[in-house]
C-alpha cells in the first residue's frame, strides 16, 4: 500500500494501535529510503549477515540488527570514528577483552521479582562477563597519548558507567570455578557437607565389604562393580543368590538375570545421606536468594554495562569487516554531494579477493555543478554494477560503516536514497514491469529534493523506445529542476544529448576495448558511450546481411551518431595517452634539471672549499718562505757573503720550496679521498678463513657478512659474539672462523662500518610483524624468507606473519614453507582474540 508522497510498504501487515498512515508518517519523519526492499536490492542484507557472523554474542547481534540509515552528519561521523578506532586496535595487535560476552536479559528479567534466585552456573557467567566489562573500562581508560584518551569515541561508551568492582569477588566467594556453591559460603553448608562426606565414606566402605564377601562366596561375579539406581549405590547380584544378602531390590537387568540390591546395613545410612542432600539444597537456595537480594538493586547500572558490551561487540564486527574488505573512513561533509576515489563494490571486492581477481575501482564526483550523471555503454559493461556500487556504498557510509575507497575520498549526507533497478513486476497489484517503473518515478518526483540521491538503471526501457525515451527525458528534466542528485544508465541517444542542453547534467561511459571486443568495466566521465551493438553482433557471428539490414533500418543518422561516438572516444583516448607521455617527459625533464642544479651547487660549494683551503695553505707557505728568505739574507750578511755559507743557504731555500710545491699539489680533498679509497680497498680484501671447531676467544664472521667479531660464550649450538659495541647470540652453523692475521687487516682498513653499523640499523628498524595479505604467494614467501633471515641474525625469539583468512591460499603455502626452515622450532595460529587463523606465530629454536 502507498500513502502520502508514496514511500510505501512492500507488503501489508498489522500492528495493534498503529495505522498505516502513522507508519508512513514515521517513515517520512525519519527521511528513510525507497523502496522498502532497498537493502535487498543493493546487497546490504549480505553486509548485515557478515557483521552478524563477526559478532561474539547475542548482545552484539542485537546491535547489528539495529544498524540503520542515519541522516545526522555528527551521528554518522561518530559511528565511523568508532569503527576506525577499533580498526586501529586490531591493526596494532593490542589485546582488547574479547571473551565472555554474556547476554543477561533473561537473568535480569527473572531476578526482578522478590524472592527469586539464579543457579550457580548463571552466576559464573555473570562473574566472567562482569570481569570483561571491567577490563574494557580499564583498557579504554588507561590508553592515553600525552594525557589524552587514545580512543575517545569508543571511550564515550564507558562514560557514566558504575559497576561495583567487588561484584566478581562476591560471586567468586559464593561459587567456585566448577559452578558449585563453596562450602565456605556458610558454616551450616560446611557442616552438612562434612557429615554427608563422613556417612558416604562409611556407606561405601561397608558396601564394598559386603560385595567382597559375596564374591568370595560366589554369589557375585568377580568382575562386577558397584552400580547406581535411584541415586543409591547397589550391588549387582545374580537372581538366584539375591536372598543371600539381606537388603532391598531396586531394579533388575533387561534379561532379568541380575538384581540390583541395596544391603540392609547401609539403607539407613543412605536415607540419612538423602536427608542431608535435601538440607544442602535448601541452604544453597538460601545463599543464592541472599545474593540475589544484594544484586537486585544494581541491575539498572549493570544493564548499562552490558549495553556497552553489546556496542563493543558490534563495533568490533564493523572493524573486522573493514579489515576484510580493506575499507576506510572517508572524509564526511554535511552537504549532499560525493567525491569518491577508487571506490569498489564491497561484495564484488570480497568475492574477487578470494579468487585473486582485480575489481576495477570507481572514481566519481557529484556536486552542485555536476548533479546528474548519465552513464551509457555496452551491455554487460558494468553500468549496473556502477549503479549498485553508488547505492550500497552511500548506504553503508550513512549506516556508519567503513567502505572500500581511498581514505581521502569525500562523502556527503543525503536524506533520501532512491533506487530503481531490476524487474519490478507485481502480480499482486496487476502491474507490468514498466508500470512499476513509472509508479516508482511518480514517487520519486513527489518526494525528491536537493538532499535526494536517485539511482535508475536502464532509464526509459520497457516500452516503445521513442515514447520511453521521451518520458525518461521529461522526468530527468524535472529532477534536474528540483536539484536532486543521481546516476542513471541508458542506451537512449536523447538522454545522452541532455548533457549539452542542461548545466549540471554530465555524460559518462563504461569503456570498451573495441580492438579485442570486450568491456573494461571502467567509468569515464565527460563523454557518452557507444552501445557497440553492431560490433558485438559481428564478433559473436551474426550474419553480415542481418547486420547490414539492421544498419539500414536503424537509420543513417542514428548509425552515424554511434560511429562518431566511437571515433571520438578513440581520438580522446589517443590524446590522453599523448598528454600522459608529455606529462611524464616533462616530469623527467624537471627531475633531471633539479639533479643538475643540485650537482652544480654541490660542485660550486666544493670548489669554494678547495679554493679557501688552498688560499689558507698558500698563506702559510708564503709566511714560511718569507721567514726562510729573511733567515738566508741574515746568514749571508752575518757571514759577509762567504761563498760556502751562501751555497748552503740557497740549498736550504731550494729544498723548502720543493717541499711546499709537493704539498700544493696535494690539496686536502684529494688526500682525504685517497685515504678513504685505500680504507675501502683494504676492507674489501678477501678474508682468509680457518677450519676447525669454534671456541671462546676465536674471531668469526657471519656468513655473507665481512665484519669480524669475537666469541665470548658458547651455549648449546649457539655462540655469543661481540661485534663492536653490540652482542648477538648466533647459531654456530651460521659462523665462519677467521685467521687472526687476516682479521687485523680488515680491522685496520675499516673502522666502525660494515656489519656493526648494518646490524645496529637493522635492529633499530626491525619490526616483528610482517604483513603479506595483499601479496601473491611467491611474493609473500620471498618477503617471509628475508624477514626470517633478519629475525634470526638479530636474535629475535618470535615473529608474526599477517596473511589473513581470505580464501585460504596464503596460510597453507606459508605453513608448508616453514616446515623446511631449520631455524624455526614451531609455528601456530595466533590467539583468537588477536587475529586467530589470520596470523601465524613463528618461534625460533633456542
Amino acid at each position: 500500500m502507498t500513502f502520502g508522497c508514496g514511500w510505501s510498504l512492500s507488503r501489508p501487515f498489522i500492528l495493534p494501535h498503529l495505522c498505516y498512515f502513522c507508519i508512513i508518517e514515521q517513515r517520512r519523519e525519519m527521511n528513510t529510503i525507497y523502496p522498502a526492499n532497498f537493502e535487498e536490492k543493493t546487497g546490504f542484507v549480505r553486509i548485515r549477515r557478515m557483521l552478524l557472523d563477526f559478532c561474539y554474542s547475542a548482545l552484539g547481534e542485537k546491535e547489528v540488527h539495529r544498524i540503520h540509515f542515519q541522516t545526522d552528519k555528527d551521528k554518522v561521523q561518530l559511528l565511523l570514528n568508532e569503527a576506525e578506532e577499533f580498526r586501529q586496535i586490531l591493526l596494532s595487535g593490542e589485546h582488547f577483552p574479547g571473551a565472555n560476552y554474556f547476554d543477561p536479559a533473561e537473568v535480569f528479567a527473572h531476578l526482578r521479582p522478590a524472592d527469586t534466585y539464579v543457579e550457580p552456573e548463571t552466576l559464573l557467567d555473570l562473574k566472567k562477563s562482569l570481569e570483561t566489562i571491567l577490563n574494557i573500562i580499564s583498557f579504554l581508560g588507561m590508553r592515553r597519548e600525552e594525557g589524552v584518551l587514545k580512543y575517545p569515541c569508543l571511550s564515550r561508551h564507558i562514560e557514566g558507567l558504575f559497576i561495583d568492582h567487588s561484584l566478581p569477588g562476591m560471586i567468586d566467594a559464593l561459587v567456585d570455578e566448577y559452578a558449585e556453591v563453596r562450602s565456605s559460603a556458610s558454616t551450616v553448608l560446611a557442616e552438612i557437607r562434612r557429615e554427608k562426606s563422613v556417612l558416604a565414606t562409611k556407606a561405601l566402605h561397608r558396601i564394598n565389604q559386603i560385595m567382597g564377601e559375596g564374591k568370595a562366596e560366589g554369589w557375585i561375579k568377580k568382575d562386577v562393580e558397584l552400580a547406581l539406581r535411584n541415586g543409591r549405590q547397589v550391588i549387582p547380584v545374580a537372581v538366584a543368590y539375591k536372598r543371600k544378602i539381606r537388603g532391598f531390590v531396586h531394579d533388575h537387568s533387561a534379561t532379568g538375570q541380575t538384581a540390583f540390591l541395596e544391603p540392609e546395613e547401609i539403607f539407613e545410612l543412605n536415607n540419612r545421606i538423602r536427608d542431608l542432600e535435601v538440607e544442602e539444597r535448601q541452604e544453597i537456595i538460601r545463599l543464592l536468594k541472599a545474593f540475589a537480594n544484594e544484586l537486585r538493586p544494581l541491575i539498572p547500572d549493570l544493564q548499562k554495562g552490558y549495553d556497552m558490551l553489546g556496542h563493543m561487540d558490534a563495533i568490533r564486527a564493523k572493524a573486522k569487516l573493514a579489515l576484510e574488505m580493506d575499507a576506510m573512513k572517508p572524509r564526511l561533509m554535511d552537504v549532499a554531494q560525493l567525491k569518491w576515489v577508487n571506490a569498489r563494490h564491497p561484495l564484488l571486492y570480497l568475492s574477487y579477493k578470494k579468487q585473486k581477481k582485480h575489481v576495477e575501482p570507481l572514481t566519481i564526483e557529484l556536486n552542485r555543478d555536476q548533479r546528474i550523471l548519465v552513464i551509457s555503454g555496452p551491455n554487460a559493461g558494468g553500468k549496473s554494477v556502477c549503479l549498485k556500487t553508488c547505492g550500497l556504498v552511500q548506504y553503508m557510509i550513512q549506516c556508519g560503516l567503513p567502505v572500500p575507497m581511498d581514505n581521502y575520498s569525500e562523502a556527503g549526507i543525503f536524506h533520501r536514497l532512491f533506487i530503481d533497478i531490476g524487474d519490478e513486476q507485481s502480480l499482486e497489484n496487476d502491474l507490468s514491469t514498466y508500470s512499476s517503473h513509472l509508479l516508482n518515478m511518480k514517487h520519486l518526483l513527489e518526494c525528491s529534493d536537493e538532499r535526494t540521491l536517485f539511482l535508475i538503471d536502464e532509464f526509459g526501457t520497457g516500452t516503445e523506445p521513442r515514447i520511453g525515451g521521451a518520458i525518461a527525458e521529461a522526468i530527468l528534466e524535472r529532477l534536474h529542476e528540483k536539484a536532486a542528485m543521481g546516476v542513471v544508465t541508458t542506451h537512449y541517444a536523447n538522454l545522452k544529448l541532455m548533457a549539452g542542453k542542461h548545466d549540471g547534467i554530465m555524460n559518462g561511459s563504461m569503456l570498451f576495448d573495441s580492438k579485442n571486443m570486450k568491456p573494461l568495466y571502467r567509468l569515464k566521465t565527460g563523454s557518452p558511450g557507444s552501445s557497440f551493438a553492431f560490433e558485438i553482433g559481428r564478433t559473436i557471428g551474426l550474419p553480415a546481411d542481418i547486420l547490414e539490414r539492421a544498419g539500414s533500418l536503424s537509420g543513417e543518422q542514428e548509425l552515424d551518431f554511434d560511429i562518431q561516438l566511437q571515433d571520438l572516444e578513440v581520438k580522446k583516448t589517443e590524446l590522453e595517452f599523448k598528454e600522459k607521455q608529455l606529462r611524464q617527459g616533462d616530469a623527467f625533464l624537471s627531475e633531471m634539471i633539479d639533479k643538475y642544479e643540485k650537482l652544480r651547487d654541490e660542485l660550486q660549494d666544493r670548489k669554494n672549499e678547495i679554493l679557501i683551503e688552498a688560499r689558507r695553505e698558500a698563506k702559510e707557505i708564503l709566511a714560511g718562505v718569507n721567514k726562510i728568505i729573511e733567515k738566508t739574507i741574515r746568514d749571508i750578511k752575518e757571514s759577509h757573503a762567504d761563498r760556502e755559507k751562501t751555497r748552503e743557504a740557497r740549498k736550504e731555500l731550494d729544498a723548502f720550496i720543493e717541499r711546499q710545491s709537493d704539498a700544493l699539489e696535494k690539496t686536502p680533498v684529494p688526500r682525504k679521498l685517497k685515504k678513504k679509497q685505500k680504507q675501502r680497498k683494504v676492507a674489501q680484501e678477501q678474508v682468509e678463513t680457518e677450519s676447525g671447531p669454534i671456541g671462546v676467544g676465536d674471531t668469526v664472521k657471519v656468513k655473507n657478512q665481512e665484519t669480524p667479531g669475537e666469541v665470548v660464550d658458547i651455549s648449546g649450538n649457539k655462540a655469543l659474539v661481540v661485534f663492536g659495541n653490540i652482542q648477538l647470540r648466533i647459531a654456530l652453523g651460521e659462523l665462519i672462523k677467521l685467521k687472526r692475521s687476516s682479521v687485523r687487516q680488515v680491522r685496520a682498513g675499516s673502522s666502525g662500518g660494515g656489519m656493526t653499523f648494518d646490524i645496529n640499523a637493522r635492529a633499530a628498524a626491525f619490526k616483528p610483524d610482517l604483513d603479506v595479505r595483499s601479496a601473491r604467494v611467491d611474493e609473500a614467501l620471498q618477503k617471509l624468507q628475508a624477514h626470517i633471515d633478519d629475525a634470526y641474525v638479530l636474535g629475535m625469539p618470535q615473529i608474526r606473519v599477517l596473511h589473513g583468512k581470505g580464501d585460504g591460499i596464503l596460510r597453507p603455502a606459508i605453513r608448508n614453507f616453514l616446515k623446511d626452515i631449520p631455524h624455526v622450532s614451531r609455528f601456530r595460529d595466533e590467539h583468537p582474540d588477536r587475529g586467530g587463523a589470520g596470523i601465524t606465530v613463528i618461534d625460533f629454536g633456542k
